[in-house]
């Protein structure tokens, strides 16, 4: 492993991998690609039902780029043949692209520290090895990272991104906690399996009209609820908000709401309350808001830590979240360009026509609205 390396960029999901391949199509050869496990890990751990909510389909010759595509000219609908992945099949999908542009990523390279020196930051690698790298790009994700959304006794729950299989749960009722995505696939797997269910929400998430899927659930989840909602075995509660979890020897778990009423449950309750941003591993280096977002510049960069760039679904400017694929995929290139101006690196600028063409250079923030008169 190189010493010293120009950019060096941290995580090999899929904006860790989206960036390094943009970065070679562009003629930019001094990266590194740090993974602490292995290419695509994250969805190699999600449960073996989940699949991607976002359909793929291949649509490039219209100028529709695979909405689960990372990079222009492939497509996951094609290579799979289908339109919702698992876990496994898109994390062969990014282990595939990883191979054929032969990207320069070190496996099993667990950054354990950070710290910024002068003109450099310096990454510990294991506990041991250290690099220096000029620029930083952090593409951790965040399903390493669950989130309590703040309940006392979360300890007594599990997450729903430690279960492997909803056939492996033991127990003829569950309640879960949490009614966005997660929370939802998880009822239609458990109600699809025998299970009795309780769905503990703060709002009703199933009845929103955002149109914006970052805002309420997607039109694949909500067309999985409706084959349930009138089941006798699911039970949906909006406005319970949960404040703490109790372990109760004989009677299983009380769960307490801030409104006072307590619900009971024999299994574990399922925690479905999403995920802490990846960023909180540096957390000193970003600035953040009240609600645990960092602060970037309109570089995707750091507020506060110069050459410290953020990619992925942890991106946020202002009322723009860019937690899909298809949305953070279109700040690659505003990363890589701002990077290669501000080194003075020589690039190819026909790949950023070629990206922008296909809908994966967004610099306005300005026309990222969602709306739908129907």
């Amino acid at each position: 492993m190189k010493q010293h390396t120009t950019i060096t960029i941290v995580g090999a999901g899929p904006a860790g991998i989206g960036m390094g391949i943009l970065l070679k199509k562009l003629g930019i050869d001094d990266f590194l690609i740090l993974e602490g496990n292995q290419v695509g890990s994250t969805f190699y751990q999600w449960p073996d039902e989940m699949k991607l909510i976002t359909p793929s389909f291949t649509g490039h010759g219209f100028g529709l780029l695979d909405l689960n595509a990372i990079a222009p000219e492939t497509s996951p609908a094609y290579t799979y043949q289908k339109e919702h992945l698992s876990g496994k099949e898109y994390g062969e999908y990014l282990e595939m692209l990883a191979d054929h542009y032969e990207l320069p990523i070190y496996e099993e390279a667990m950054v354990t520290s950070v710290l910024k020196q002068r003109e450099s930051f310096q990454l510990t690698i294991n506990g041991e090895e250290t690099i220096s790298s000029t620029f930083l790009i952090w593409a951790a994700g965040e399903f390493q990272f669950p989130s309590a959304a703040g309940i006392r006794g979360s300890n007594h729950c599990i997450h729903s991104s430690k279960i492997s299989s909803w056939k492996e749960l033991k127990g003829e009722e569950f309640v879960i906690i949490g009614g966005y995505e997660s929370g939802i696939d998880a009822a239609y797997h458990l109600v699809n399996n025998g299970k009795r269910v309780t769905l503990l929400s703060r709002s009703a998430s199933w009845s929103s009209s955002d149109a914006d899927p970052s805002r309420s659930l997607s039109p694949y989840t909500k067309e999985r609820l409706q084959t349930i909602e009138n089941s006798t075995l699911l039970r949906l509660v909006d406005g319970a908000e949960v404040a703490e979890v109790e372990k109760e020897n004989e009677e299983g778990y009380h769960i307490r709401l801030t409104s006072g009423d307590v619900y009971t449950a024999a299994a574990k309750p399922i925690l479905a309350t999403g995920f802490q941003s990846g960023a909180m591993q540096l957390k000193d280096m970003f600035e953040w808001d009240g609600e645990n977002v960092p602060r970037l510049t309109d570089k995707d960069e750091s507020s506060i830590t110069d050459n410290l760039f953020l990619a992925g679904p942890n991106v946020k400017h202002k009322n723009v979240i860019f937690c899909f694929i298809y949305k953070f995929r279109q700040r690659f290139a505003v990363v890589a360009k701002e990077i290669s101006e501000r080194a003075q690196i020589p690039i190819d600028s026909a790949v950023l026509e070629i990206y922008s063409r296909n809908n994966m250079l967004l610099e306005d923030l300005s026309c990222c609205e969602v709306k739908c008169e129907c």
